[in-house]
């Protein structure tokens, strides 16, 4: 089994593999978020990645403060690799980072270190926001979407959002940036849920990003995103029903949560 796929998906939310159907959602489902995060420096989350009984390795996100050209910023990093018999056969060490602003959740600059088998990829990347571009040290200058995001603070964007109005059916839209390219992305809230883990069960607020059917996926909704239903809104579970199956991400711990998990069902 090859799990690189599985570690893109998950640490990219699904945005490589977009729906770019002929309705495109616009800015009018752009959301407002929190100017106070429900997140704080030192908040660590680890989940453990599963193909039906075959533990093939760990996914972590982690967040902190780091200081870049006389400004504070959150400095969030996401760190996949493979376990166990999965790790004999294919070694893989991807690390994604991103550095954004602490009120707007906006993105200054980006990290995407990618070792997985023989193969490396490294890009460093800053926005300039303003004049709408990203200059990456592997593609250049790229044009994109004032306030685009990157992959990994695109999990605290959603975090910082009110969802306590929200229907079924109703979409979050993001702008985002992937390896050199501007990529559409949106997620329709698809209501709320009891998700059990070994942690306990919890009641969350469920999510289908949008992804494009073909290679990996068979319907363009087959990723499911699980975030707690209370004010921390920490992604629980994400599964992914493939082509070759269905995999699943838990959350297995945590640590340094601004707020008690309390939606765990007691």
């Amino acid at each position: 089994m090859r799990c690189v796929g599985f570690f893109r998906m998950f640490l990219l939310c699904g945005c490589v593999l977009l729906f770019s159907g002929a309705v495109v959602p616009g800015p009018e489902y752009k959301r407002p978020i929190s100017a106070e995060p429900n997140f704080v420096e030192g908040e660590f989350l680890q989940f453990n990645i599963g193909y039906g009984l075959l533990n093939g390795g760990k996914v972590q996100l982690s967040v902190d403060k780091e200081v870049l050209n006389g400004t504070t910023y959150f400095h969030s990093k996401a760190y996949g690799y493979t376990s166990g018999v999965v790790d004999a056969f294919f070694r893989v060490r991807d690390v994604y980072e991103s550095w954004f602003d602490i009120q707007t959740n906006i993105p200054v600059k980006g990290i995407r270190n990618v070792r997985e088998g023989r193969y490396r990829h490294y890009d460093e990347f800053t926005y300039f926001h303003d004049q709408e571009y990203v200059q990456s040290s592997r593609k250049g200058r790229v044009e994109v979407p004032r306030n685009a995001l990157d992959m990994t603070c695109v999990f605290y964007y959603m975090r910082r959002i009110d969802f306590s109005r929200f229907q079924v059916g109703d979409i979050v839209y993001m702008d985002t940036y992937f390896n050199g390219k501007h990529f559409p992305f949106y997620v329709q809230f698809r209501g709320r849920e009891e998700v059990s883990l070994p942690l306990g069960t919890f009641r969350t607020l469920k999510f289908v990003p949008v992804v494009e059917p073909g290679r990996i996926f068979k319907k363009k909704d087959d990723m499911t995103i699980w975030f707690s239903d209370d004010e921390n809104k920490i992604p629980l579970r994400v599964q992914f029903d493939a082509v070759v199956g269905s995999f699943k991400c838990d959350l297995e711990s945590y640590r340094n949560l601004k707020f008690p998990l309390r939606s765990k069902i007691r």
